[in-house]
């Protein structure tokens, strides 16, 4: 019995399978040629206006056909059967061999021999705790002001290093700006302060006697 085309009832099975995402198979049909009775799965379905808009994968190619070239393959089409498996043969009882096994001797007990304890080892002496060292005597730098001068003094402990000096008052100024206490900075400023107006002053009377032995001495010249 020849196998009919797509009809368009089978037509629209396939459209409606392709559009579901399913490719349905289909087997080629006498007027398809050499092919005819293989299986194929529908790809496909392009402009009905063309005569071949059936595509179908036939292997690795893709190739338009007309719908009487395919027909809706029968279910189970396209399966490979399963080969039959043969029974195997039922295994032949081997032969027993019988052995003469010779029992094993009993293995003898043997005794643990004591073990004497080995010497224990005297401890260590603990090593002596080492002589904290004595903290150095504390180390005192005096700035001093008195009488108009400025002196610097050193001492460790009870120890004089350093008997005290004069000073300039723009070391002694110098030192203090070494350590950020703004009293002590204030203070030394002041007595600078108060130095240079006293010095200012007696400039300004030696200035004016300096001025008065002047004079004598130019009207002693033109007496002369």
């Amino acid at each position: 019995m020849a196998v009919q085309g797509l009809s368009d009832e089978d037509l629209q099975r396939v459209r409606e399978a392709l559009a579901a995402g399913r490719k349905p198979k289909v087997v080629f049909t006498a007027s398809a040629g050499q092919i005819a009775g293989q299986i194929g799965q529908v790809v496909e379905l392009t402009d009905p206006a063309t005569e071949e808009f059936v595509v179908v994968r036939f292997g690795r190619d893709e190739l338009p056909f007309s719908p009487a070239d395919v027909a809706i393959a029968p279910k189970g089409a396209g399966k490979r059967p399963e080969p039959a498996v043969e029974p195997e043969p039922p295994a032949r009882p081997e032969p027993e061999f019988m052995l003469d096994r010779k029992p094993v001797p009993a293995r003898e007990e043997t005794k643990a021999e004591p073990v004497e304890p080995e010497p224990v080892k005297p401890a260590k002496r603990a090593a002596k705790p080492v002589a904290k060292q004595k903290p150095s005597a504390a180390l005192t730098v005096t700035l001093a002001y008195a009488d108009g001068e400025w002196t610097v003094a050193a001492q460790q402990g009870t120890k004089v290093l350093a008997k005290p000096y004069l000073v300039r008052p723009a070391e002694a100024l110098k030192i203090v700006g070494l350590v950020d206490v703004p009293g002590v900075q204030d203070a030394v400023e002041q007595i600078l302060s108060v130095e240079r107006a006293e010095a200012e002053q007696q400039a300004q009377k030696l200035r004016a006697e300096l001025a008065e032995i002047e004079a004598r001495l130019a009207e002693l010249r033109e007496a002369s």
